[in-house]
């Protein structure tokens, strides 16, 4: 994630490279160096930093690093002639290097030709097989085809490797959770709070697959989960609130004709509702008794 710092230096080079202010070098490196995606501007300034001889010579080294992050950028904005240039002038300097290789592989990717692609990578793995990225791209091809369940084959296969990728973990979820696959899905969120236990929206995504799948334990299990993100968001987590709410009215209606320590104290519940109406007095007041109407359909207060 971007500092306050980083996006207030980030935005203060890019006003100054719009106006003619030069320093369009130090601004293509903060935006590689941060990971930002501001592809018209990279593809801008860095294809005319190419086309200068005088300037591009200054880089030394530093301009195959420019092709690389001009030809990303070409691809994003559909400049597939300029990315297809930046791609060629990589592979005549590298021709053996993995990683041209692996840009190669994006172009057709860009193009649209996925068997193309998938071959391309297929021969990098045979060579780098532990390389992440190039696996992350096999896995990017499936998905772009539609081909969910081979994403989830290959986000599985990935994670046998790299089970400490968090942002694995999250897009397998999100697949299962595309294919109705809500089980599954639990599993993934319970490895990811184990990993980031502190992590609010993990508890909260976890409660919501748990109240998906339904039942009397799952929905109990909800509950304690939507609380916990309560808790780690210091009580500000509106949908957290509405969980809670959602649950004990769920646990009630399964509970009935069942003995008295099935059944949910209502503390919790009311307090999340009395919490949720402050929220939306202080903030949306005109939205207040409507939610507060809502509140008493659902019995998660007393009229």
């Amino acid at each position: 994630m971007v500092g306050v710092a980083e996006e207030a230096e980030l935005n203060r080079l890019e006003s100054q490279v719009e106006n003619g202010g030069g320093e369009v070098w130090e601004y293509l490196c903060l935006v590689k160096k941060l990971k930002v995606r501001r592809s018209d501007m990279v593809l801008r300034y860095g294809l005319a930093l190419l086309k200068d001889s005088k300037a591009r010579s200054k880089l030394g080294g530093d301009v195959w690093t420019l092709y690389e992050q001009v030809a990303i950028a070409a691809m994003d904005c559909r400049r597939l002639d300029v990315a297809k240039d930046c791609v060629q002038t990589l592979m005549k300097k590298f021709p053996d290097s993995i990683r041209v290789g692996r840009l190669e592989g994006m172009w057709f990717e860009a193009k649209g030709s996925w068997d193309k692609a998938d071959k391309i990578y297929s021969g990098l793995l045979e060579e780098q097989p532990l390389d992440p990225q190039i696996h992350k791209r096999k896995i990017a091809i499936a998905k772009a085809q539609g081909n969910l369940l081979g994403a989830v084959e290959g986000l599985n296969k990935y994670l046998e490797i790299y089970m400490a990728d968090h942002d694995a973990w999250r897009e397998l979820a999100d697949l299962y959770i595309s294919l109705q696959m809500y089980k599954q899905a639990a599993f993934c969120f319970e490895e990811l709070i184990v990993a980031q236990p502190s992590n609010p929206l993990f508890h909260l995504s976890y409660a919501e697959v748990l109240y998906t799948l339904g039942g009397l334990e799952n929905l109990k299990l909800a509950k304690k989960y939507y609380a916990a993100a309560i808790n780690l968001t210091g009580g500000k987590n509106t949908k957290a609130l509405y969980g809670v709410c959602l649950c004990g009215v769920a646990i009630n209606q399964l509970a009935k004709g069942r003995s008295r320590e099935e059944k949910e104290s209502p503390e919790i519940q009311s307090l999340a509702a009395a919490a949720l109406i402050k929220d939306y007095k202080q903030r949306s007041t005109e939205k207040a008794p409507l939610v507060t109407s809502i509140l008493e359909q659902m019995k998660a207060i007393s009229l």
